[in-house]
């Protein structure tokens, strides 16, 4: 069969080439195009547009993009109606994504969602508009199941994908070696996002605290779609180095990390990091979020635990003398340290196994074959 998968995200792209492993294992002739990035490349995908082209964050960033944006929509809506899929797969990436199902319903494609725009936490009546044209959605949270009871619409939890990456994840023991790091030093890791804003926005605040911690080094996880000029500037403050395309790695030799909030929260809390969870966007985008938002946590960890595990720092709150109070109080001895961690545990258990995209796989063939 022919597919169409739409990831819009660096996250997206890793989730949606370990979900193309789970079609083809169930569907060995499958045929694969569509928006994503290297890994959903590399699985096989005749790849339209990269993602790094798409990534908008804010509202704010949204707007001045609303051409290019609008561009992109057309370009995909034309791509998808000469490919004619047997199906569109949408991988989170919502803005776009809830477009593009609207679309494809009325042009008569099936349309299969993996992994749910977070409707549950902004804008709730848009569960509403995934019911009309969504034909199966694959969901990665457990309360997310209950949450679509209210709309009448029953979904497939399938567990959540990011265990497939990370029990898959073995560690370089030629990780330090390779990246010129000191082993005598003990490593706080810095994760800063993979689009270009966030890493404008948060490096610079990150880095404040890198004078009050001279025993450590400070290790920027980069990323190569994003031109190194970004993060040349830091090493030059010396005790900082940055490394490409490895965050687990990375965060395997780490005491401790911030990490700009996203999906990599959870990725540092499930490899058992203790972290400060960081966030500063415009005060536009800020201020419109902020009356949106129905949730009590930015996090998926402490959305997922229903408590604050990890500190959320947002907006004015990050700032120097708050990241060096949070993170002294994870670092070895601090009196957080133990406590996050238990919870750790508390997380696996929620978070549950591997196994989210081979079951996905399974299930969309099914569909597809009851069509």
């Amino acid at each position: 069969m022919k597919y169409y998968l739409i990831a819009g995200e660096r996250s997206g792209d890793l989730h949606g080439a370990n979900l193309m492993k789970g079609i083809k294992s169930n569907d060995p002739e499958a045929q694969f195009r569509g928006w994503g990035g290297d890994m959903m490349q590399a699985e096989g995908m005749d790849l339209v547009t990269h993602y790094k082209d798409t990534a908008f964050m804010g509202f704010l960033e949204v707007a001045k993009n609303i051409l290019k944006i609008t561009g992109f929509l057309k370009k995909c809506k034309k791509d998808i109606l000469a490919y004619q899929p047997d199906v569109i797969v949408l991988i989170d990436y919502p803005g776009f994504n809830l477009r593009m199902a609207a679309f494809g319903k009325k042009n008569g494609f099936k349309i299969f969602y993996y992994i749910s725009p977070k409707v549950w936490a902004w804008n709730q009546k848009r569960a509403w508009k995934i019911k009309a044209n969504i034909d199966h959605m694959f969901v990665i949270f457990p309360f997310e199941i209950d949450f679509y009871k209210k709309f009448d619409f029953k979904v497939d939890y399938v567990g959540n994908p990011l265990m497939d990456a990370i029990e898959a994840f073995k560690p370089d023991p030629e990780f330090m070696k390779k990246n010129n790091l000191d082993n005598n030093q003990p490593v706080i890791a810095l994760l800063p996002g993979s689009r270009k804003q966030e890493i404008i926005n948060m490096l610079d605040l990150m880095l404040t605290v890198q004078p009050h911690f001279p025993d450590y080094q400070f290790v920027i996880a980069g990323v190569k779609n994003l031109p190194s000029s970004l993060y040349e500037k830091y090493e030059a403050l010396g005790n900082v180095s940055v490394v490409y395309e490895s965050t687990y790695d990375l965060l395997s030799v780490s005491e401790a990390a911030l990490v700009t909030s996203g999906t990599a929260t959870l990725e540092t809390a499930l490899l058992n990091i203790p972290e400060v969870v960081c966030y500063k966007t415009s005060g536009f985008s800020y201020a419109v979020a902020k009356r949106l938002i129905r949730v009590p946590f930015i996090s998926l960890v402490n959305l997922i635990m229903e408590k604050e595990v990890v500190r959320e720092l947002i907006q004015d709150e990050l700032n120097e003398k708050h990241l060096v109070e949070e993170l002294k109080s994870i670092l070895k001895n601090g009196e957080k340290r133990n406590i996050q961690l238990d919870d750790y545990k508390k997380l696996h258990q929620l978070v549950g196994g591997s196994g989210a995209s081979q079951k996905t796989g399974r299930l969309i063939e099914k569909y597809l074959q009851k069509l």
